[in-house]
């Protein structure tokens, strides 16, 4: 049975978790500390759990945006059709 040359020091629950393990073993690649990130990589990164936090809200809030305007455009549309004289 052929063995794996990494040895984990963490449970596997994710495949994420296995890469990351992958990476800093037989790559060498550790992941920057939050002191290396400058500018808006510093609020949105995936290394840092407020990094991964900001993303997921920007994404909420694109979303929740566009769904508004949506509406609001729907709404729109519909007071103009409703609101038309007929000759």
């Amino acid at each position: 049975m052929p063995t794996s040359p990494v040895k984990t020091r963490i449970p596997l629950t994710s495949f994420g978790h296995l890469v990351t393990e992958v990476k800093r073993q037989l790559f060498r690649i550790e992941p920057p500390t939050s002191l290396e990130f400058t500018g808006w990589r510093k609020y949105f990164n995936s290394y840092t759990p407020q990094g991964r936090r900001n993303c997921v809200l920007a994404t909420y809030g694109i979303l929740v945006a566009t769904a508004a305007v949506f509406m609001m455009h729907k709404r729109n549309k519909q007071e103009k059709i409703t609101s038309s004289p007929t000759v």
